[in-house]
This record gives structure tokens, C-alpha cells and sequence, in this order.
């Protein structure tokens, strides 16, 4: 009786263990900028660059309507599309493919012409709008002039006085005084920073944030970026500026991060939520319980 012929062979080949990684792309660099309203249909549309979680402002020189802001894929392409009654603050969650132009549109309230204006959202691989100034008319050679002049002599002025003086001259000091809260030091860490502690002020004009951050050991070294402001409704305040009293905190370091603000618009005591991302917007820390 003759055999059955063997059974083939099986070859069993090891498998790579994990997943292969997936390149990053690149930190984009965030702008501001202006743009201006074209007047008539025939002018192209001015376009705004975004990204995916990367919240745009876009401030407008007259008041808009809010009720008729029209935002293309606003229920399913946006984490937030906030109006006010002269800012719109855009965050998508899917920012345009290449080539896709998303439209937005909207209405001013005072008439003037043009009383609509239109932007296409558009992706850029390098660059991102974080503020865009709307403007309906181009500033004249002669505005800019007697602007420039102005601020040539508000300068000339601060240098005259400093300390307290130079800050009452130069219009942030004024019959509010300033107001003081402690902030409640962090027991939690991300991202290799801790909040140790930190202070709040507010005054009629501004406002100011002030953190005690570390950097934790075996960390790389670390500087702000950017700082994101925000009241519990989801309500933006805008940053004027974001300093530190180092140039950056190297590993085990501590330094304090100093957020200034818009004129406050909240009620004392409010609470808010602080955000720090470092320069490529990598290593954040959030701060809840920021009260000005």
C-alpha cells in the first residue's frame, strides 16, 4: 500500500512586534496678520490659514452680526466657532485638505459698505493664522503718520518716568487699583512641568497671571510659547503677551511665567483656565483654577 505523499511544510516567520511609528508633522509657525474686506465681488477672497486644534482669532474693525456668521462643515469640522460682537474664534478638529477652501460668511451691523464679508479657511504646511485683523479699508499713508507720531510720543513720555509714575503716564494704573489673589499650587504634573504656585492681578486695563512653573528632572529644557486663556464657558480672553524671567528652564530648573491679558470683561473672582504650550507646541500644562 503505498504512502500518502508528506504534508507540506509550514514556514512560520516572526513578527515584527509593535506598530510601525507615524511621522509628526512639522510645528507650523503662527502668525498674525491683517487682512483687508474686498469691495466688490469681483476681488478674490481673502483667505485665512488654520489647522487642525489650533484656534484662530479673527477681529473685526466695526461690530459683525453674529446671528449671521455661516461657517462651511461648522457641526462636523470645528471643536469651537465662537462669535462676539467683534471677534470670531475658529478651531477645527479637521483642518481643509490641499486644495479645499472651507467657506465663511458674515454680516457688519453699521451698515457701511461692504456689509458682507467672506473668507475661504485653507490649510498651509508651514504657516497657521493664530490672530487675523479684519479690515474693511486700508489705512491711509496719513493715518499711519499721525499713528506713528502718537506713539512716538507715548514712548518719549515713558521714557521721562519710570516705576509707578511711567505705569499711571502710560494709562495702566488708573482709580480700580489692582487686585491680588493667590493661585492654589498644582499637586499634579504633565508633560515634565509642575505648577508650584502662583498669583493672580487684575487691574481696570489688564489683567496678569503669574506662575511658579519646574521643569522636572530628565526633562529637556523647556520655554513658553503660548498661553491659552479661557472662562468656563469656553469664552476666550486674549493674551497680549507671554514672558518668563528666564530664557528657557533647563531640566530641574523653576522660573516664573508671566500672562498678560486684555482689559478684564468677567467678574472678579471668576475662575478661568490657563493653558501653556512650549515654542512647538509639544509639552503643555493646564492651570484650572486661575482667578483675576
Amino acid at each position: 500500500m503505498a504512502l500518502p505523499p508528506p504534508l507540506p511544510l509550514l514556514v512560520l516567520l516572526p513578527l515584527a512586534l509593535g506598530t510601525p511609528s507615524v511621522a509628526q508633522p512639522p510645528a507650523r509657525e503662527r502668525q498674525e496678520r491683517q487682512v483687508v474686506v474686498p469691495n466688490s465681488p469681483e476681488e478674490p477672497v481673502p483667505e485665512v490659514r488654520v489647522a487642525a486644534n489650533v484656534a484662530t482669532y479673527l477681529r473685526f474693525d466695526a461690530p459683525i452680526d453674529r446671528a449671521s456668521v455661516e461657517v462651511e462643515g461648522r457641526a462636523t469640522r470645528f471643536r469651537v466657532v465662537d462669535s462676539g460682537e467683534r471677534t470670531l474664534t475658529l478651531e477645527p478638529t479637521m483642518e481643509p485638505g490641499p486644495g479645499e477652501k472651507l467657506g465663511v460668511r458674515m454680516r457688519y451691523r453699521d451698515g457701511s459698505s461692504p456689509a458682507v464679508v467672506s473668507f475661504a479657511l485653507v490649510s498651509h504646511p508651514s504657516l497657521v493664522d493664530k490672530e487675523v485683523e479684519v479690515v474693511r479699508r486700508p489705512r491711509t499713508v496719513e493715518a499711519l503718520e499721525a499713528a506713528l507720531a502718537q506713539k512716538e510720543a507715548e514712548l518719549a513720555a515713558l521714557r521721562g518716568a519710570s516705576g509707578p509714575a511711567g505705569f499711571f503716564f502710560s494709562g495702566r494704573l488708573n482709580l480700580d487699583g489692582v487686585l491680588a489673589r493667590r493661585i492654589e499650587a498644582s499637586t499634579s504634573a504633565r508633560d515634565g512641568l509642575k505648577v508650584a504656585d502662583g498669583e493672580g492681578y487684575r487691574a481696570g486695563p489688564w489683567a496678569l497671571v503669574v506662575v511658579h512653573v519646574r521643569n522636572l528632572p530628565g526633562q529637556k529644557p523647556w520655554e513658553p510659547g503660548e498661553a491659552r486663556l479661557t472662562r468656563a464657558d469656553g469664552t476666550p480672553v486674549k493674551v497680549r503677551s507671554v514672558d518668563m524671567n528666564k530664557a528657557q528652564l533647563a531640566p530641574g530648573e523653576e522660573g516664573f511665567v508671566a500672562v498678560e491679558t486684555e482689559a478684564p470683561f468677567w467678574k472678579a473672582g471668576e475662575v478661568l483656565r490657563l493653558e501653556l504650550l512650549d515654542r512647538g507646541g509639544s509639552r503643555r500644562m493646564s492651570i484650572l483654577n486661575v482667578v483675576l
